[in-house]
């Protein structure tokens, strides 16, 4: 039996926790790949859905190419995000709804920027735009922003953020949009006008540190049972079936 996608996620996260940014480049693509092949359940990655669990599948690919990135991995990382780009278009291109189309145009964005493969100020204008043109068919933008698809699309850079955060939140939900989710295009296009700001920025810190955070998961403060052996935290992240340290993603150690 192949091992299923999760597998590879938790030895991503195992991987960034050790600071081995090339092996768990290797393990997102491989849970990218999984995922895009059987993206959840029984749906057909061929066929829109309202979800968009396609959009999981990306979101692993284009972590795989920030950990590159964060490796020195240059060339890899642009392999990946050229994957990236083309799973977007070909997933945009059967999709009929205008808002998915437009996030697909994000994801699309976001593999410019992370693989330098063109000009990712003018595609995030161009998605952005898209989103205010699409904004009359959206009767619930907070019920898009939270769908698989969107949430896809928001956790590379919040990923990517934390890093620079001391492990907390540093791009939230509420960053990402607009103040007004009566106006659904403004609110959504926000998402484009945020990343397209601060992005760039904050994948030139993460590569120039050469350190990645793991992804949040579930957290704790002052958790007596563990402490961190590189930092002396005891705030907990549990991700993957990793027991991680908050602040820095070192592997924690069971208190005696």
């Amino acid at each position: 039996m192949s091992e299923q996608p999760e597998t590879q996620y938790e030895q991503a996260v195992a991987a960034v926790a050790d600071r081995e940014y090339t092996a768990a480049g290797n393990a997102y693509a491989r849970a990218g790949w999984k995922l895009l092949a059987a993206p959840h359940h029984a749906q057909d990655p061929f066929d829109a859905d309202e979800k968009g669990w396609v959009g999981k599948g990306m979101q692993r690919l284009l972590t795989s190419a920030i950990c590159y990135r964060v490796a020195g991995q240059r060339e890899r990382a642009t392999h990946r995000s050229t994957e990236v780009g083309a799973v977007a278009a070909d997933f945009q291109s059967i999709l009929t709804n205008p808002v998915q189309q437009a996030c697909c145009k994000e994801i699309r964005a976001d593999a410019t920027l992370v693989g330098g493969l063109g000009d990712a100020t003018e595609a995030y204008n161009d998605t952005a735009d898209a989103y205010r043109e699409a904004g009359e068919t959206i009767d619930d933008p907070q019920y898009w922003s939270t769908t698989p698809l969107f949430q896809a699309a928001a956790t590379p850079l919040q990923q990517v953020a934390r890093s620079t955060a001391n492990g907390e939140i540093a791009v939230s939900w509420e960053d990402l949009h607009g103040a007004d989710p009566t106006a659904p295009g403004r609110f959504l296009a926000h998402r484009a006008t945020f990343k397209r700001q601060r992005f760039a920025s904050l994948l030139d810190s993460v590569i120039e540190e050469g350190y990645l955070a793991a992804p949040r998961g579930t957290t704790a403060y002052n958790n007596a049972t563990y402490r961190c052996p590189a930092c002396e935290s005891s705030d907990v992240n549990w991700v993957g079936n990793s027991i991680l340290c908050l602040r820095c993603s070192t592997a924690l150690k069971k208190q005696t």
